[in-house]
């Protein structure tokens, strides 16, 4: 197969039979992939550490995917190269009461990352045109207006210097059945597995059909989505850290200038 792209162009459709969920490029296996990831991830520690020391930027991580599409492993296993303290993992599931007393971006932007800091969102304001979407919960006419607010919003927090990344995890409905069956299988992993994941699969198809709209409609220079392939973990890892990189690198992070004459300064035994 010939290299997969991970985004299209801002103004261009994303047409997900355009992406193979089980995509790996060059790599055949998880251990042909492991030095790669492992120097991603060495980057990852040390540009977060300059994020943190100087200050005036921050980054927003959006992870979107259907159930068992690995948002849980992304945090773990590619964000765990951060340092915690200067993390803040926020998640999103029905909404309170007080939630819903209030505009559905409300919740959003008070737990937008503060300047020097990294924000996880599992799940994210996309809900708003996925299950709103997809279960009927508004009108068309309500969550189609969304998309342009959703944009207005993303360029808001850009322009207040916090860099957005936004993730789709994409897997194939065949491996989210084979890792339902893990859940309900494993004892360990049983606490995860939901009658309600079941009833999602039945409408695969919309969410995929939404999904591409989300992802078309707010694919923007300043809030790009990538489709990450996910039916194989370790390929998901490699991809995510390697997109997480670029963005980094390209925020013009660096340490700031110590004090001045440090040298000046003994420092008693």
């Amino acid at each position: 197969m010939s290299k997969q792209p991970l985004t299209v162009d801002p103004g261009l459709r994303f047409d997900l039979d355009d992406f193979a969920p089980d995509y790996t490029g060059k790599y055949d296996s998880a251990k042909s992939a492991k030095k790669e990831t492992e120097k991603y991830l060495e980057a990852l520690a040390e540009l977060q550490e300059m994020l943190y020391a100087q200050g005036k930027k921050a980054l927003l991580v959006v992870l979107q995917g259907m159930d068992t599409a690995g948002k849980d492993g992304v945090i773990s296993h590619v964000m765990g190269a951060f340092n915690p303290q200067g993390v803040q993992a926020s998640s999103f599931k029905v909404p309170s009461e007080e939630e819903l007393a209030h505009d559905y971006l409300w919740r959003i932007h008070k737990v937008i990352p503060r300047r020097g800091l990294i924000g996880i969102f599992n799940r994210s304001h996309y809900e708003d045109v996925l299950v709103v979407r997809v279960a009927k919960l508004a009108p068309e006419e309500v969550w189609r207006k969304r998309y342009a607010q959703i944009n207005h919003f993303e360029r808001l927090l850009a322009e207040s210097g916090v860099t957005i990344v936004k993730f789709f995890l994409y897997i194939s409905k065949e491996e989210q059945a084979e890792r339902l069956r893990e859940r309900q299988q494993t004892p360990s992993k049983q606490w995860k597995f939901s009658p309600g994941d079941l009833k999602v699969r039945e409408v695969w198809d919309d969410y995929m059909r939404a999904y591409e709209d989300a992802l078309t409609e707010c694919n923007t220079e300043y809030a790009p989505w990538y489709v990450i392939p996910s039916d194989r973990k370790w390929y998901r890892n490699l991809a995510a850290s390697s997109v997480l990189v670029e963005t980094m690198q390209g925020m013009d992070l660096e340490y700031p200038d110590p004090i001045p004459n440090i040298e000046s300064y003994e420092i008693p035994d």
